[in-house]
């Protein structure tokens, strides 16, 4: 955090993306963005508590919005692209695994030792 105030010259950054989704995550959002700013998450939360004093964000004037991606709506438009090679995706999965497991992959992503997993057949 004291990086990011550095960098912009104790005032914090205007336009904060936090995609982690973890408690810890959105608090380092919170207080890395500027008086005035907004944060805009991407995805569905994880954790049971909120763990964010509300405070911190009224008193900042600070703005959050997020919700979840509507990937389907991408589909038509992308899968082409990747398919014909055109776009590779491979640098946004951390690990790749085969149909049958994909149990394994869930439990990957469950334990946080896996991001995106990539199901192939």
């Amino acid at each position: 955090m004291a990086a990011v105030r550095e960098l912009t010259r104790g005032q914090g950054a205007h336009p904060v993306v936090e995609a982690v989704g973890t408690e810890q995550s959105m608090r380092t959002a919170v207080n890395i963005t500027r008086d005035g700013g907004a944060i805009g998450f991407v995805g569905v939360p994880h954790g049971s508590g909120t763990g964010l004093d509300l405070s911190v964000m009224f008193d900042g004037n600070i703005a959050l919005r997020g919700g979840v991606a509507p990937m389907r709506a991408y589909i038509p438009e992308l899968l082409p692209d990747v398919l014909d090679g055109t776009i590779d995706p491979s640098p946004v999965f951390d690990l790749t695994v085969g149909l049958e497991d994909v149990p394994a992959g869930y439990k990957a992503m469950d334990q946080r030792t896996a991001l995106k997993v990539l199901v192939t057949n």
